[in-house]
Protein backbone atom coordinates (compact mmCIF):
# COMPACT_ATOMS: atom_id res chain seq x y z
CA UNK A 1 0.00 0.00 0.00
CA UNK A 2 1.32 3.44 -0.82
CA UNK A 3 1.86 6.23 1.63
CA UNK A 4 -1.20 7.99 2.93
CA UNK A 5 -1.85 11.36 1.37
CA UNK A 6 -4.41 13.92 2.38
CA UNK A 7 -5.93 16.84 0.50
CA UNK A 8 -7.88 19.92 1.41
CA UNK A 9 -11.52 20.16 0.38
CA UNK A 10 -12.30 23.50 -1.25
CA UNK A 11 -15.11 25.52 0.28
CA UNK A 12 -16.70 26.35 -3.06
CA UNK A 13 -16.88 24.59 -6.41
CA UNK A 14 -15.62 26.47 -9.44
CA UNK A 15 -19.09 27.09 -10.82
CA UNK A 16 -20.94 27.38 -7.53
CA UNK A 17 -22.08 23.76 -7.45
CA UNK A 18 -20.23 20.55 -6.84
CA UNK A 19 -21.55 17.40 -8.53
CA UNK A 20 -19.54 15.22 -6.16
CA UNK A 21 -21.02 16.68 -2.99
CA UNK A 22 -24.48 17.24 -1.63
CA UNK A 23 -25.58 18.79 1.63
CA UNK A 24 -27.42 16.99 4.40
CA UNK A 25 -31.04 18.04 4.62
CA UNK A 26 -33.06 18.58 7.79
CA UNK A 27 -34.96 15.32 7.45
CA UNK A 28 -35.98 14.11 10.88
CA UNK A 29 -37.76 10.95 9.84
CA UNK A 30 -39.57 9.31 12.70
CA UNK A 31 -40.04 5.99 10.96
CA UNK A 32 -39.29 2.99 13.16
CA UNK A 33 -36.08 1.14 12.42
CA UNK A 34 -36.22 -2.54 11.55
CA UNK A 35 -33.69 -4.90 10.05
CA UNK A 36 -33.84 -5.41 6.31
CA UNK A 37 -31.85 -6.55 3.31
CA UNK A 38 -29.81 -4.16 1.24
CA UNK A 39 -31.99 -2.60 -1.43
CA UNK A 40 -31.11 -2.56 -5.10
CA UNK A 41 -31.18 0.60 -7.20
CA UNK A 42 -34.78 -0.09 -8.18
CA UNK A 43 -35.86 -0.21 -4.56
CA UNK A 44 -36.24 -3.99 -4.50
CA UNK A 45 -34.14 -6.26 -2.32
CA UNK A 46 -31.33 -8.09 -4.09
CA UNK A 47 -28.93 -10.88 -3.26
CA UNK A 48 -26.14 -9.58 -1.04
CA UNK A 49 -22.72 -9.30 -2.66
CA UNK A 50 -21.20 -6.41 -0.71
CA UNK A 51 -20.41 -3.71 0.28
CA UNK A 52 -21.07 -5.00 3.77
CA UNK A 53 -22.54 -3.71 6.99
CA UNK A 54 -20.29 -4.04 10.03
CA UNK A 55 -22.76 -6.54 11.50
CA UNK A 56 -21.86 -8.93 8.67
CA UNK A 57 -18.11 -9.16 9.37
CA UNK A 58 -16.23 -10.56 12.33
CA UNK A 59 -13.52 -7.92 12.87
CA UNK A 60 -11.58 -5.09 11.26
CA UNK A 61 -8.28 -6.98 11.53
CA UNK A 62 -7.81 -7.46 7.78
CA UNK A 63 -9.06 -3.97 6.84
CA UNK A 64 -7.77 -0.41 6.85
CA UNK A 65 -9.93 1.04 9.63
CA UNK A 66 -11.09 4.58 8.82
CA UNK A 67 -13.88 4.66 11.39
CA UNK A 68 -17.06 4.88 9.32
CA UNK A 69 -15.44 2.82 6.54
CA UNK A 70 -13.22 -0.25 6.59
CA UNK A 71 -11.28 -0.72 3.37
CA UNK A 72 -9.66 -3.91 2.09
CA UNK A 73 -5.96 -3.67 1.28
CA UNK A 74 -4.56 -4.11 -2.23
CA UNK A 75 -0.99 -4.34 -3.51
CA UNK A 76 0.01 -1.01 -5.04
CA UNK A 77 -2.97 0.78 -3.53
CA UNK A 78 -2.64 4.47 -2.72
CA UNK A 79 -5.04 5.91 -0.16
CA UNK A 80 -5.81 9.62 0.08
CA UNK A 81 -8.09 11.10 2.73
CA UNK A 82 -9.84 14.35 1.87
CA UNK A 83 -10.06 16.84 4.72
CA UNK A 84 -12.56 19.68 4.95
CA UNK A 85 -10.47 22.82 5.36
CA UNK A 86 -12.79 24.73 7.68
CA UNK A 87 -13.63 21.94 10.13
CA UNK A 88 -10.60 19.68 9.73
CA UNK A 89 -12.82 16.60 9.51
CA UNK A 90 -12.13 13.76 7.10
CA UNK A 91 -14.97 13.68 4.56
CA UNK A 92 -13.92 11.16 1.90
CA UNK A 93 -11.46 8.39 1.09
CA UNK A 94 -10.00 8.00 -2.39
CA UNK A 95 -8.30 4.78 -3.43
CA UNK A 96 -6.06 4.77 -6.49
CA UNK A 97 -4.93 1.64 -8.33
CA UNK A 98 -2.78 2.32 -11.36
CA UNK A 99 -4.39 4.91 -13.61
CA UNK A 100 -7.84 4.66 -12.00
CA UNK A 101 -9.34 5.76 -8.71
CA UNK A 102 -12.56 5.57 -6.72
CA UNK A 103 -13.78 8.12 -4.19
CA UNK A 104 -15.82 6.67 -1.32
CA UNK A 105 -18.21 8.46 1.03
CA UNK A 106 -20.74 6.96 3.44
CA UNK A 107 -23.88 8.68 4.69
CA UNK A 108 -26.68 7.99 7.13
CA UNK A 109 -29.97 6.95 5.52
CA UNK A 110 -33.46 5.84 6.56
CA UNK A 111 -33.65 2.12 7.23
CA UNK A 112 -36.90 1.48 5.40
CA UNK A 113 -36.04 3.06 2.06
CA UNK A 114 -33.01 3.71 -0.13
CA UNK A 115 -31.99 7.20 -1.27
CA UNK A 116 -29.84 6.43 -4.34
CA UNK A 117 -32.70 6.91 -6.81
CA UNK A 118 -33.25 10.42 -5.48
CA UNK A 119 -29.56 11.28 -5.21
CA UNK A 120 -28.86 10.01 -8.72
CA UNK A 121 -31.33 12.51 -10.16
CA UNK A 122 -29.81 15.35 -8.13
CA UNK A 123 -26.29 14.57 -9.33
CA UNK A 124 -27.42 14.36 -12.96
CA UNK A 125 -29.17 17.70 -12.64
CA UNK A 126 -26.10 19.33 -11.06
CA UNK A 127 -23.78 18.03 -13.79
CA UNK A 128 -26.01 19.20 -16.64
CA UNK A 129 -26.43 22.65 -15.06
CA UNK A 130 -22.67 23.04 -15.25
CA UNK A 131 -22.63 22.19 -18.94
CA UNK A 132 -21.73 18.53 -18.62
CA UNK A 133 -23.62 15.37 -19.49
CA UNK A 134 -24.96 12.56 -17.33
CA UNK A 135 -26.43 9.34 -18.73
CA UNK A 136 -28.14 6.75 -16.56
CA UNK A 137 -26.84 3.28 -17.36
CA UNK A 138 -26.99 -0.22 -15.81
CA UNK A 139 -23.88 -1.23 -13.87
CA UNK A 140 -22.56 -3.86 -11.49
CA UNK A 141 -24.06 -2.03 -8.51
CA UNK A 142 -27.41 -1.27 -10.17
CA UNK A 143 -28.35 1.95 -11.91
CA UNK A 144 -25.37 4.30 -12.32
CA UNK A 145 -24.52 7.65 -13.89
CA UNK A 146 -21.89 7.95 -16.58
CA UNK A 147 -20.98 11.63 -16.62
CA UNK A 148 -18.69 14.08 -18.35
CA UNK A 149 -18.07 16.87 -15.86
CA UNK A 150 -16.66 20.29 -16.85
CA UNK A 151 -13.24 20.97 -15.36
CA UNK A 152 -10.89 23.93 -15.77
CA UNK A 153 -7.22 23.34 -16.54
CA UNK A 154 -4.40 25.39 -14.95
CA UNK A 155 -4.20 27.27 -18.26
CA UNK A 156 -7.84 28.32 -17.90
CA UNK A 157 -9.26 26.02 -20.58
CA UNK A 158 -12.45 24.03 -19.98
CA UNK A 159 -12.28 20.28 -20.47
CA UNK A 160 -14.65 17.46 -19.63
CA UNK A 161 -13.58 14.73 -17.23
CA UNK A 162 -15.31 11.33 -17.25
CA UNK A 163 -16.76 10.17 -13.93
CA UNK A 164 -18.93 7.20 -13.08
CA UNK A 165 -21.27 7.51 -10.09
CA UNK A 166 -22.45 4.36 -8.31
CA UNK A 167 -24.60 4.17 -5.18
CA UNK A 168 -25.36 1.36 -2.76
CA UNK A 169 -28.22 1.54 -0.27
CA UNK A 170 -27.52 -0.41 2.93
CA UNK A 171 -29.20 -0.76 6.34
CA UNK A 172 -29.42 2.82 7.59
CA UNK A 173 -26.53 3.90 5.37
CA UNK A 174 -25.76 4.87 1.81
CA UNK A 175 -22.36 4.41 0.15
CA UNK A 176 -21.39 6.48 -2.87
CA UNK A 177 -18.54 5.39 -5.12
CA UNK A 178 -17.26 7.74 -7.84
CA UNK A 179 -14.92 6.12 -10.37
CA UNK A 180 -12.31 8.25 -12.14
CA UNK A 181 -9.67 7.67 -14.77
CA UNK A 182 -9.96 4.66 -17.06
CA UNK A 183 -12.29 2.92 -14.57
CA UNK A 184 -14.95 5.47 -15.46
CA UNK A 185 -15.34 4.17 -19.00
CA UNK A 186 -13.30 0.95 -19.42
CA UNK A 187 -14.99 -2.18 -18.03
CA UNK A 188 -11.77 -4.17 -17.72
CA UNK A 189 -9.92 -1.30 -16.06
CA UNK A 190 -12.72 -0.94 -13.49
CA UNK A 191 -12.72 -4.59 -12.36
CA UNK A 192 -10.12 -4.27 -9.58
CA UNK A 193 -11.71 -1.17 -8.06
CA UNK A 194 -15.20 -2.67 -8.31
CA UNK A 195 -13.91 -5.73 -6.46
CA UNK A 196 -12.48 -3.45 -3.76
CA UNK A 197 -15.80 -1.62 -3.37
CA UNK A 198 -17.55 -4.98 -2.97
CA UNK A 199 -15.36 -5.65 0.08
CA UNK A 200 -15.87 -2.27 1.77
CA UNK A 201 -17.47 -2.40 5.22
CA UNK A 202 -19.68 0.48 6.41
CA UNK A 203 -19.84 1.25 10.14
CA UNK A 204 -23.03 3.22 10.63
CA UNK A 205 -23.07 3.24 14.44
CA UNK A 206 -26.15 3.36 16.65
CA UNK A 207 -26.44 7.11 17.22
CA UNK A 208 -29.30 9.10 15.74
CA UNK A 209 -28.30 10.85 12.51
CA UNK A 210 -30.22 12.83 9.91
CA UNK A 211 -30.47 11.19 6.48
CA UNK A 212 -27.54 12.22 4.23
CA UNK A 213 -25.33 13.12 7.17
CA UNK A 214 -21.73 12.05 6.53
CA UNK A 215 -20.43 9.16 8.60
CA UNK A 216 -17.32 10.12 10.55
CA UNK A 217 -14.00 9.08 9.05
CA UNK A 218 -10.57 9.21 10.68
CA UNK A 219 -6.92 8.54 9.96
CA UNK A 220 -5.99 4.86 10.32
CA UNK A 221 -3.71 3.88 13.19
CA UNK A 222 -0.06 4.45 12.39
CA UNK A 223 -0.82 6.80 9.49
CA UNK A 224 1.79 9.48 8.90
CA UNK A 225 1.20 12.91 7.41
CA UNK A 226 3.93 13.09 4.76
CA UNK A 227 3.98 16.85 4.52
CA UNK A 228 3.83 17.38 8.27
CA UNK A 229 6.82 15.10 8.68
CA UNK A 230 8.86 16.89 6.02
CA UNK A 231 8.08 20.27 7.58
CA UNK A 232 9.08 19.00 11.03
CA UNK A 233 12.34 17.65 9.63
CA UNK A 234 13.16 20.99 8.04
CA UNK A 235 12.45 22.89 11.24
CA UNK A 236 14.29 20.35 13.36
CA UNK A 237 11.32 20.18 15.69
CA UNK A 238 9.18 17.15 16.47
CA UNK A 239 6.90 16.79 19.45
CA UNK A 240 6.14 13.08 18.93
CA UNK A 241 2.58 13.71 17.74
CA UNK A 242 1.00 13.39 14.29
CA UNK A 243 -0.80 16.66 13.64
CA UNK A 244 -3.76 16.81 11.30
CA UNK A 245 -2.50 19.50 8.98
CA UNK A 246 -4.49 19.58 5.73
CA UNK A 247 -2.23 20.24 2.78
CA UNK A 248 -2.57 21.07 -0.85
CA UNK A 249 -4.58 18.91 -3.24
CA UNK A 250 -2.65 16.36 -5.26
CA UNK A 251 -3.25 15.28 -8.88
CA UNK A 252 -6.84 15.76 -9.93
CA UNK A 253 -7.19 12.16 -11.15
CA UNK A 254 -9.11 11.32 -8.01
CA UNK A 255 -11.43 14.30 -8.08
CA UNK A 256 -13.56 16.22 -10.54
CA UNK A 257 -14.23 19.85 -9.74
Amino acid sequence: MGWLKRSREKDEAKDGTDPLAWVAEDDESGAPETDGEQAGSDGESSERQGPWDVSEVESSESYVDLGGLWLPGRDGMELRLEVEEESGRVIAATVQLGTSAVQLQAFAAPRREGIWDEIRKEIASSVTRQGGTADEVPGPFGRELLARVPSRTPEGRTTHQPARFAGIDGPRWFLRAVFHGEAAYETEKAADLESLVREVVVVRGTEAMAPRELLTLRLPEGAVDDKANSEDDEDGEQDGRDELRPFERGPEITEVR
